[in-house]
């Protein structure tokens, strides 16, 4: 096991990670820019290293200034959370180039699932199934063109290098595709450094799924179950829960496994998450695979019992699993709500500003992942994530009443927030009955669920 882990991150993720750490009994240092020099992981930290400005770019961002801090405090390995450096090849070749572990899977992995749309071909010629899309990178506009004839529309261009919604467009036509290529290429230079886009034909209202893998070097791999991230704003996710209503158990559980089986087959290491499209008649479509931990990762924690940060550290220090597949049980249902500094009544207009006074909710199943505190300032410079507020039910109906008084419970003054949508939506048909698709909240508005719910 590792003596002493740099956390290259901040926010929630950093104090979930350094939670982790104290779990396992290793040291951890918290690398920290300047805006966040009061945050709480760095006052509850073993140890904190400020390696720069507010600009994530020459902090967060900045390769040789995240090695030099883990250097300078005497670190032997890296854990980058998810987002910033968490899947940059090149970063963790640097990290082992150093004599540095870096904690997430190993370099060669991360360059050969780099591409998604590599990763696409990779996973279906290995039993997954994918969406009808073009073949390789568009070389140019006119390749485009060509494409997305032979694919037919609707389609949704996407960015090779990454995801969050950063480069994707749905376009109908020819004149609408080639009107946004030029618009996608520079979201995506602008967000992961590569412009290269590809071409998917678009499903109408699908479900998102994810299953959770976790792999060792020793080539040994489980599924710890999947979950639902169908409610969705403009491709970001706002509500995870699990497992989902939107299959059958045994269409859950065929998945699963299949989704286990092709990335042992392709070598992966590490815990990660396959994503996956669901159509109205249930077929599950393979998108993209995150190499790293995701946001929502609390939902497979409440419903396993299994600590996924520890995991990864675990796997990454050269430990095997220690769990069969037999050993997860997947108990009840679980959801999380994305509590993020933004308006969902101003279409949702990102806020900052000071944490007058901060209550977090508590009682049996209730768990919240935040770093604030009364007095803290919000930045504006980094994303909107304030928390994650993650509620557990024997029943789905038992999670959605559990987070409903949690959420009432949940006080942050002094800033906005989307605690109103949340509510809105544990009150809206469409939740309550698992109906749910990824462009509903876009299509009618949260305008329109703020206010059936204030009817309600």
């Amino acid at each position: 096991m590792f003596k002493k882990i740099l956390i290259a991150n901040r926010g929630e993720i950093a104090l979930r990670v350094l939670r982790a750490c104290r779990t396992l009994g290793v040291e951890a240092v918290v690398a920290y820019s300047e805006a966040d020099r009061e945050s709480l992981p760095v006052q509850l930290a073993d140890e904190a290293i400020c390696i720069g400005p507010a600009d994530a770019r020459r902090s967060y961002l900045s390769a040789p200034a995240v090695i030099s801090a883990a250097i300078v405090t005497g670190c032997d390995a890296i854990h980058p959370g998810y987002g910033f450096l968490s899947e940059d090849d090149g970063f963790a070749e640097v990290v082992r180039a150093h004599d540095l572990t870096f904690i997430g899977p190993p370099a060669n992995v991360l360059e050969r699932f780099a591409s998604k749309e590599a990763t696409r071909r990779l996973l279906g010629n290995l039993g997954l199934p994918t969406i009808p899309g073009s073949n390789g990178i568009l070389r140019d506009d006119a390749h485009a063109l060509e494409e997305g004839e032979r694919v037919g529309y609707p389609l949704l261009i996407k960015p090779a290098a990454g995801g969050g919604g950063k480069g994707m467009r749905m376009v109908r036509t020819p004149r609408e595709l080639e009107a946004s290529l030029n618009v996608c290429r520079s979201e995506a230079r602008a967000a992961f450094g590569d412009d290269s886009l590809y071409l998917e034909r678009w499903l109408d209202e699908t479900r998102h799924v994810e299953v959770q893998v976790a792999v060792d070097r020793y080539g040994r791999g489980i599924h710890l179950g999947e979950r639902d991230c169908s409610v969705q704003r403009r491709h970001q996710k706002i509500l995870e829960e699990g497992p989902t209503p939107a299959m059958t158990v045994e269409a859950r559980n065929d998945l699963c496994v299949r989704a286990v089986r092709a990335v042992v087959s392709a070598g992966y290491e590490n815990v990660g998450t396959l994503e996956f499209l669901v159509d109205r008649d249930g077929n599950a479509f393979f998108i993209e695979i995150n190499c790293r931990i995701q946001v929502e990762h609390p939902v497979t924690e409440m419903l396993t019992g299994i600590d996924l940060v520890a995991t990864q550290i675990r796997i990454a220090a050269g430990e095997p699993l220690g769990i069969s597949q037999s050993d997860v049980v997947t108990r009840g249902h679980a959801i999380e709500f994305r509590i993020n500094a933004e308006d969902p009544a101003a279409d949702f207009r990102p806020a900052a500003g000071v944490v007058e006074r901060y209550l977090a909710p508590g009682g049996p199943g209730v768990r919240m992942d935040s770093h604030l505190y009364a007095g803290y300032e919000v930045p504006p410079f980094y994303d909107s994530l304030l928390g994650k507020l993650i509620v557990w039910g024997q029943t789905r109906q038992a999670a959605i009443e559990r987070g409903q008084v949690a959420l009432a419970e949940l006080l942050v003054e002094g800033i906005v927030t989307n605690i109103p949508i949340h509510q809105a939506l544990l009150s809206s048909e469409a939740f309550l009955e698992g109906r749910m698709t990824t462009n509903l909240l876009d299509r009618v508005g949260s305008s329109a669920f703020l206010a059936a719910a204030a009817r309600s």
